[in-house]
C-alpha cells in the first residue's frame, strides 16, 4: 500500500499537560461569582464574597457543631415501611430506596449526641437530599426519641430544620408527627431543659407549623425561606400581593417571629454562648 494511503495518527504535542478542572469551581447562586470549591468548603458552604448560604448536609452540619466533629449516632436503623403502599409516578418504596442510596441515610434525619464546647448536648439535623427533608413517621419518631434522651439526661436539645414539610406519601401518619413532637417538647419544657431550634433554607409546611417554631430560642440562617404555605398559594387565597422579602428569615425577624439571624460560620459559637448563658456547662 502506498505511504499516502496509510492511516496517520496526529502527533501529540510534547510537554502539553491537561488539568482536570471539572468540579473544582462552583457558581454562587447569590452573587453569580465563580468560587474555588475548597474556599467554599472551608467557609462551611457560605460564599466568601456575598455570604450566600448553600445547603449543608446533615452529617457535616453535626460535625460543624460537635467538638472535633465527633458524636455518637442514634436511631440510624429506623426506616419507613411504606404504611400506605403509596404510588404516584413511582412507588414510595422505590423513592425511599433511591433516596437511601443517594444519601447513605435511611430517612431524612441524623441524630447525634456529644459535646459542644464541652457541653453535653443532643442534636438532630434534617437531610434535604432525602425526599426534600420531608417529615414522615421515622423523622417524627427519631426527634421524639431525641427529646426523650434530652429529658432523661437533662441536657439541651438542638434541632436543625431543612424541610419541605410533611411527607405526603404517608398521609395522616405524617401529620400525626406534628402533635407527637410538640407534646414531647412540652415534656422537655417541664424538666427545664433548653430547646434551640435552628431554621435553614428552606423550612416550610408541617415542620414550620410544629417543632421548628417551638424553640426556647428560634435562630435562622440569613436568607432562609421560612413559612407554612408557599407565597403563590397565599396570594391566590388572600388575593393580594405579598410584601417584598415575605417569608425570608430577615422578614420574620423584623416581625417578631425569630429571635436571631446568625451566619453559619458564627453559629456554633453563638449556640455555645447561649448554652452558657442558660447555665448548661
Amino acid at each position: 500500500m502506498a505511504w499516502f494511503n496509510k492511516d496517520k495518527k496526529p502527533l501529540k504535542p510534547q510537554g502539553e499537560k491537561h488539568v482536570q478542572t471539572e468540579g473544582l469551581w462552583v457558581k454562587c447562586d447569590g452573587c453569580k461569582q465563580i468560587l474555588w470549591k475548597k474556599d467554599l468548603e472551608s467557609n462551611l458552604l457560605c460564599c466568601p464574597k456575598c455570604g450566600y448560604h448553600f445547603k449543608l448536609g446533615a452529617r457535616p452540619r453535626l460535625e460543624m457543631f460537635f467538638d472535633d466533629g465527633k458524636f455518637t449516632e442514634h436511631d440510624s436503623a429506623l426506616a419507613s415501611n411504606d404504611p400506605l403502599g403509596f404510588k404516584d409516578t413511582k412507588s414510595y418504596s422505590e423513592r425511599l430506596h433511591k433516596a437511601a442510596k443517594a444519601t447513605g441515610f435511611k430517612d431524612a434525619l441524623l441524630t447525634g449526641e456529644g459535646r459542644l464546647s464541652g457541653r453535653h448536648v443532643i442534636i438532630s439535623a434534617m437531610e434535604f437530599q432525602f425526599i426534600g427533608g420531608s417529615m414522615g413517621a421515622v423523622v417524627g419518631e427519631m426527634i421524639t426519641r431525641a427529646i426523650d434522651r434530652a429529658i432523661a439526661q437533662r441536657m439541651p436539645l438542638i434541632v436543625v430544620s431543612c424541610s419541605g414539610g410533611a411527607r405526603m406519601m404517608e398521609g395522616a401518619i405524617s401529620l400525626m408527627q406534628l402533635a407527637k413532637i410538640s407534646a414531647g417538647l412540652a415534656r422537655l419544657d417541664e424538666v427545664r431543659a433548653p430547646y434551640i431550634s435552628i431554621l435553614t433554607n428552606p423550612t416550610t409546611g408541617g415542620v414550620t407549623a410544629s417543632y421548628a417554631m417551638l424553640g426556647d430560642l428560634n435562630i435562622a440562617e440569613p436568607g432562609a425561606l421560612i413559612g407554612f404555605a408557599g407565597p403563590r398559594v397565599i396570594e391566590q387565597t388572600i388575593h393580594k400581593k405579598l410584601p417584598e422579602g415575605f417569608q425570608t428569615s430577615e422578614f420574620l425577624l423584623t416581625h417578631g417571629m425569630l429571635d436571631a439571624i446568625v451566619p453559619r460560620p458564627e453559629l456554633r459559637d453563638y449556640v455555645a454562648r447561649v448554652l452558657g448563658f442558660l447555665g448548661h456547662d
